[in-house]
């Protein structure tokens, strides 16, 4: 299978936010209005080292993540990696496109001069946690989140 990676368009937003609700998560947590999901593409497109990537497979969206690059003072000012929204169709998992997904954002990463790349996942999603640790990631850190309302 051949699954090319590029950065998303804005053509692109309705096909990730289905791969958004392709999944328990998802399901619940994500809407129908398409403009808010645009309004935010266009806001990290302006942000410049906050980007969205898909693979597209015979020209459909398959999957996606987001990778944004921070430079901090910590760990002798390592510039790191952030991955979010990590997903790959559900027909299409099992067929290596998640590593090859992992592979081109660290590919990324380290062009850009990191030398860290970092990611969370939910703590219901035990497959993704085996997955990520096959793939050499450490479970190192606990994550904490606060919604503002």
């Amino acid at each position: 299978m051949n699954v090319i990676w590029q950065r998303a368009t804005r053509t692109d937003i309705p096909a990730i936010v289905a791969l958004l609700r392709d999944d328990a998560l998802g399901a619940g947590r994500e809407t129908d209005d398409l403009a808010r999901y645009i309004a935010a593409f266009e806001a990290m497109q302006a942000e410049g080292d906050n980007t969205l990537i898909v693979g597209k497979c015979d020209g459909a969206v398959i999957a996606t993540y987001q990778i944004t690059f921070i430079s901090g003072l910590s760990l002798r000012a390592t510039r790191r990696a952030q991955i979010e929204s990590v997903r790959v169709s559900s027909t299409m998992r099992g067929r290596g496109v998640g590593a090859a997904l992992m592979a081109d954002a660290e590919s990324r990463a380290r062009a850009a001069g990191c030398g860290l790349i970092q990611l969370t996942t939910n703590a219901t999603r035990t497959r993704a946690h085996a997955f990520y640790t096959q793939l050499g990631f450490t479970p190192s850190h606990i994550g904490f989140k606060r919604e503002l309302r």
